[in-house]
């Protein structure tokens, strides 16, 4: 690694929601800048001035800080190197540009889309790859004027010279392409808006970016850089190229394997803790056999040296252990606030609602049953204190006198003058047990079926503390028919 302050950056492109392949990247770069003490600064590409919208940009901004990724300097926070969004920066693209044309190392292109559309599907049939063949590389300055004449706004191409593009990359080691099969490929479009490649070389110098650590999918684009690089006379950053997200079939994650934006995954109740822990093991091992790591640990034990090669496979259902994992260990009290996002589309006004215990009782509860926020939806109907619902696999099984011998000895022990009112349910219980000789499954489960209509759900000595003793006893007696 350079002996000076690491200085990294995330550069994405609001045309869409954000990725959590992209949220991955961002990732590793934030990591690597607060292990190493650097800077972790964010830049908005945003010259796809067809699709890049406000709205994607809040919403970018919006989850980077839900994840807690911060950054050093960018939009909302500014910095020594602003602006920091491209579309800002385009007499800065021009100014290089007319660098390049006056050493000669660019020339115009007046291709139309058709005509190249035509070459390349002539490559194509030829089996040959795909690269521009220099058509305009050449041509005279008669033919450039009678181009011009016919008002034809030309592109800017880089030419390549042959020869191998080398470079070390902190992943996969010693990188070489061949210039010649990259082709003279366009730095500024025909409406005069810079391309990828041009306009990120230009940003990262300026910017003193000292590592770029992003997909492998950029390995060529590297290679493309790294010319423009050498052309301007700049110093290339340290390049390190991690491993894509696939799905569990292999291919690049995409949406016909389920949510893959991160506002998806938080609409769906995940913590943004597990999701980032989640994001971070993908690719990278910090120890054997371990999986649940605080973001302090994880800022700790990251190194980008010892990310894999190999593509990463998303699974949900190890995410889904992973959060319920963490909400096990949540506080009651501070799951409360996250849940009533979930819980008010379900129809709950909040602890002044007089049909449902506090919202805090109710976490206390579920909160070992669920996998995800929006999953407490699921259990609502059971602590509503009027709406006793019985499901019929929990009427049929109710329906026995084993069963209800069970249920009539708790009803009574709870009915008892002995029986106290700060620990009634463990008494009660206690107290069947010994009558009946009973104990787990065929103690608890005519119970539970009577308490809450349901074969199955949160822990009863928990439910019965969030519903209280006088919603205990209705139930009670609804399942016997006693009133």
């Amino acid at each position: 690694m350079n002996s000076e302050r690491p200085r990294v950056r995330f550069a994405p492109s609001p045309t869409g929601e954000l990725h959590v392949g992209n949220a991955r990247t961002a990732l590793f770069n934030w990591l690597f800048a607060r292990h190493h003490g650097g800077d972790f600064i964010l830049r908005i590409e945003d010259t796809d001035q067809l699709r890049t919208t406000k709205t994607f940009e809040r919403n970018l901004l919006d989850d980077l800080r839900w994840l807690g990724i911060d950054w050093d300097e960018g939009p909302e926070k500014g910095g020594p190197f602003a602006p920091y969004h491209q579309t800002e920066r385009l007499e800065i693209y021009q100014t290089h540009l007319s660098e390049l044309i006056a050493l000669g190392r660019v020339y115009p292109c007046y291709c139309t889309e058709a005509e190249l559309e035509a070459e390349r599907a002539n490559l194509v049939a030829r089996r040959m790859m795909p690269r521009y063949m220099g058509k305009c590389r050449n041509l005279t300055g008669e033919e450039r004027k009678r181009r011009e004449g016919e008002a034809v706004r030309p592109a800017w191409r880089f030419m390549v010279e042959d020869g191998p593009i080398e470079f070390t990359d902190m992943i996969r080691g010693a990188m070489k392409f061949d210039g010649r099969a990259l082709g003279d490929f366009i730095i500024v479009r025909s409406n005069g808006l810079p391309a990828y490649n041009f306009a990120v070389v230009i940003d990262d110098h300026l910017m003193n970016i000292t590592h770029v650590i992003r997909g492998e999918d950029h390995l060529s684009n590297t290679a493309v850089q790294a010319l423009l690089y050498r052309a301007w006379g700049f110093s290339c950053p340290v390049f390190a190229h991690h491993s894509l997200i696939l799905g569990k079939d292999r291919a690049k994650l995409s949406k016909r394997h389920g949510s893959v934006s991160v506002r998806e995954f938080r609409s769906r109740g995940y913590l943004p803790e597990v999701l980032l822990n989640y994001l971070a093991l993908m690719g990278n091992s910090f120890g054997e056999g371990c999986e649940v790591f605080d973001i302090s640990e994880i800022i700790k034990l990251f190194t980008v040296d010892n990310t894999g090669k190999s593509a990463a496979v998303f699974d949900e259902a190890k995410l889904n252990w992973l959060n319920s994992i963490y909400l096990k260990k949540y506080p009651p009290e501070k799951l409360s606030p996250l849940f009533m996002p979930f819980l008010h589309d379900a129809g709950y006004e909040g602890d002044h609602d007089p049909a449902y215990p506090p919202v805090s009782a109710m976490a206390a509860a579920v909160q070992g049953n669920i996998r995800t926020l929006a999953e407490i939806k699921d259990y609502l109907p059971i602590f509503h204190k009027e709406k006793h619902e019985m499901s019929p696999a929990a009427g049929t099984l109710l329906s026995s006198e084993d069963a209800r011998r069970i249920v009539r000895h708790f009803y009574e022990s709870l009915k008892s003058a002995e029986c106290p009112e700060d620990n009634y349910y463990e008494w009660a219980i206690k107290k069947v047990q010994l009558s009946t000789s009973l104990n787990g499954r065929a103690l608890f489960l005519p119970i539970r079926c009577a308490l809450t209509g349901c074969l199955q759900g949160p822990e009863l000595d928990k439910l019965a503390a969030a519903l209280g003793k006088p919603t205990i006893m209705k139930r009670l007696e609804e399942s016997l028919n006693l009133t």
